[in-house]
Formats: structure tokens, C-alpha cells, sequence
């Protein structure tokens, strides 16, 4: 019996170890995507408590509210000079979209970050309603830009 239980986790730990090895490792010199992806993830650890009010599973804290409205709209600008001509490779989740529909991009770009600004406006303001749809209209414009611009996998 020790035996088949050993055998078990080691079967189970080398898929876990093979599954990891799935994502390529970025090894461009300025690791552009891994840099663009780290901002990225910022951006979800920064909204998603917004997003827990604005679905009432969270107290609203307008102070608190508001200083992660303003964190967010700091991160809002950063990622996108990381989308240069030679940062389309492994491990991007970007479309090739990205480079072939300029102007498509930096209008989603824009349209991200005036939602961010007018989520920091209604954080202002104080309202739950208000703060609500703007969270709303921020996640909305993250998830039309993952639809055109985001490979899922």
C-alpha cells in the first residue's frame, strides 16, 4: 500500500510539474510581456474589490473606494507601451490584432481609461449607484477589449 501511495503522488506531482512547463517563459531581454502581464494582473487585484461592492458583497468604503479608484486609473496608463512591434511572442495571450488593427487597439485603450476616469469621478461623488454602474462600465470595457484584442486559452 505505501508503495501504490507513492507512486500516486509522484504520478500527480509530475503532471502538476508538466502542466507548468505548458507556459512559455518569456526571454525577450526586456521581458515586455512578462512586464505588460504583471501590470495586468494589478489591474484585477485592484478592481475586483470594487467589483465585490458594486455586486454588494463587500462594504462600500467611499475612502477606500476612492483610493482604489485612483490606484486603478495610475495603472490604467502603464501596460500599453509594453505592446511594442517585437512584443508578440510567447507567452502573450495577445491577438495578432493587437499589431494589425492599430488604431482599433488604442481606441480600446482609451475607452478603458476614460471608464477608469469616470469611475474615479463617481467615487468621488460618494453615490453606491452611481459608483455601481461606473464599475460596471470599467469591467465592461476590459471584457470588449479581452473579446477583440485577448486569446483565450
Amino acid at each position: 500500500m505505501p508503495i501504490l501511495k507513492s507512486s500516486s503522488l509522484l504520478a500527480i506531482a509530475a503532471v502538476l510539474t508538466l502542466t507548468a512547463c505548458n507556459e512559455a517563459i518569456d526571454t525577450h531581454p526586456a521581458q515586455l510581456v512578462t512586464k505588460r502581464r504583471a501590470i495586468f494582473k494589478e489591474f484585477t487585484r485592484t478592481l475586483e474589490p470594487m467589483g465585490m461592492v458594486a455586486r454588494d458583497r463587500k462594504d462600500y468604503n467611499p475612502r477606500e473606494f476612492h483610493v482604489s479608484a485612483l490606484a486603478l486609473e495610475k495603472l490604467a496608463m502603464q501596460p500599453w507601451g509594453y505592446f511594442t512591434p517585437d512584443s508578440n511572442y510567447p507567452p502573450t495571450h495577445a491577438k495578432p490584432a493587437v499589431w494589425m488593427q492599430p488604431t482599433e487597439f488604442k481606441q480600446a485603450q482609451e475607452n478603458y481609461q476614460a471608464a477608469v476616469s469616470q469611475l474615479v469621478k463617481a467615487a468621488e461623488g460618494g453615490s453606491l449607484d452611481i459608483v455601481r454602474t461606473a464599475v460596471n462600465d470599467v469591467q465592461y470595457s476590459c471584457k470588449t477589449c479581452h473579446n477583440q484584442f485577448r486569446k483565450d486559452y
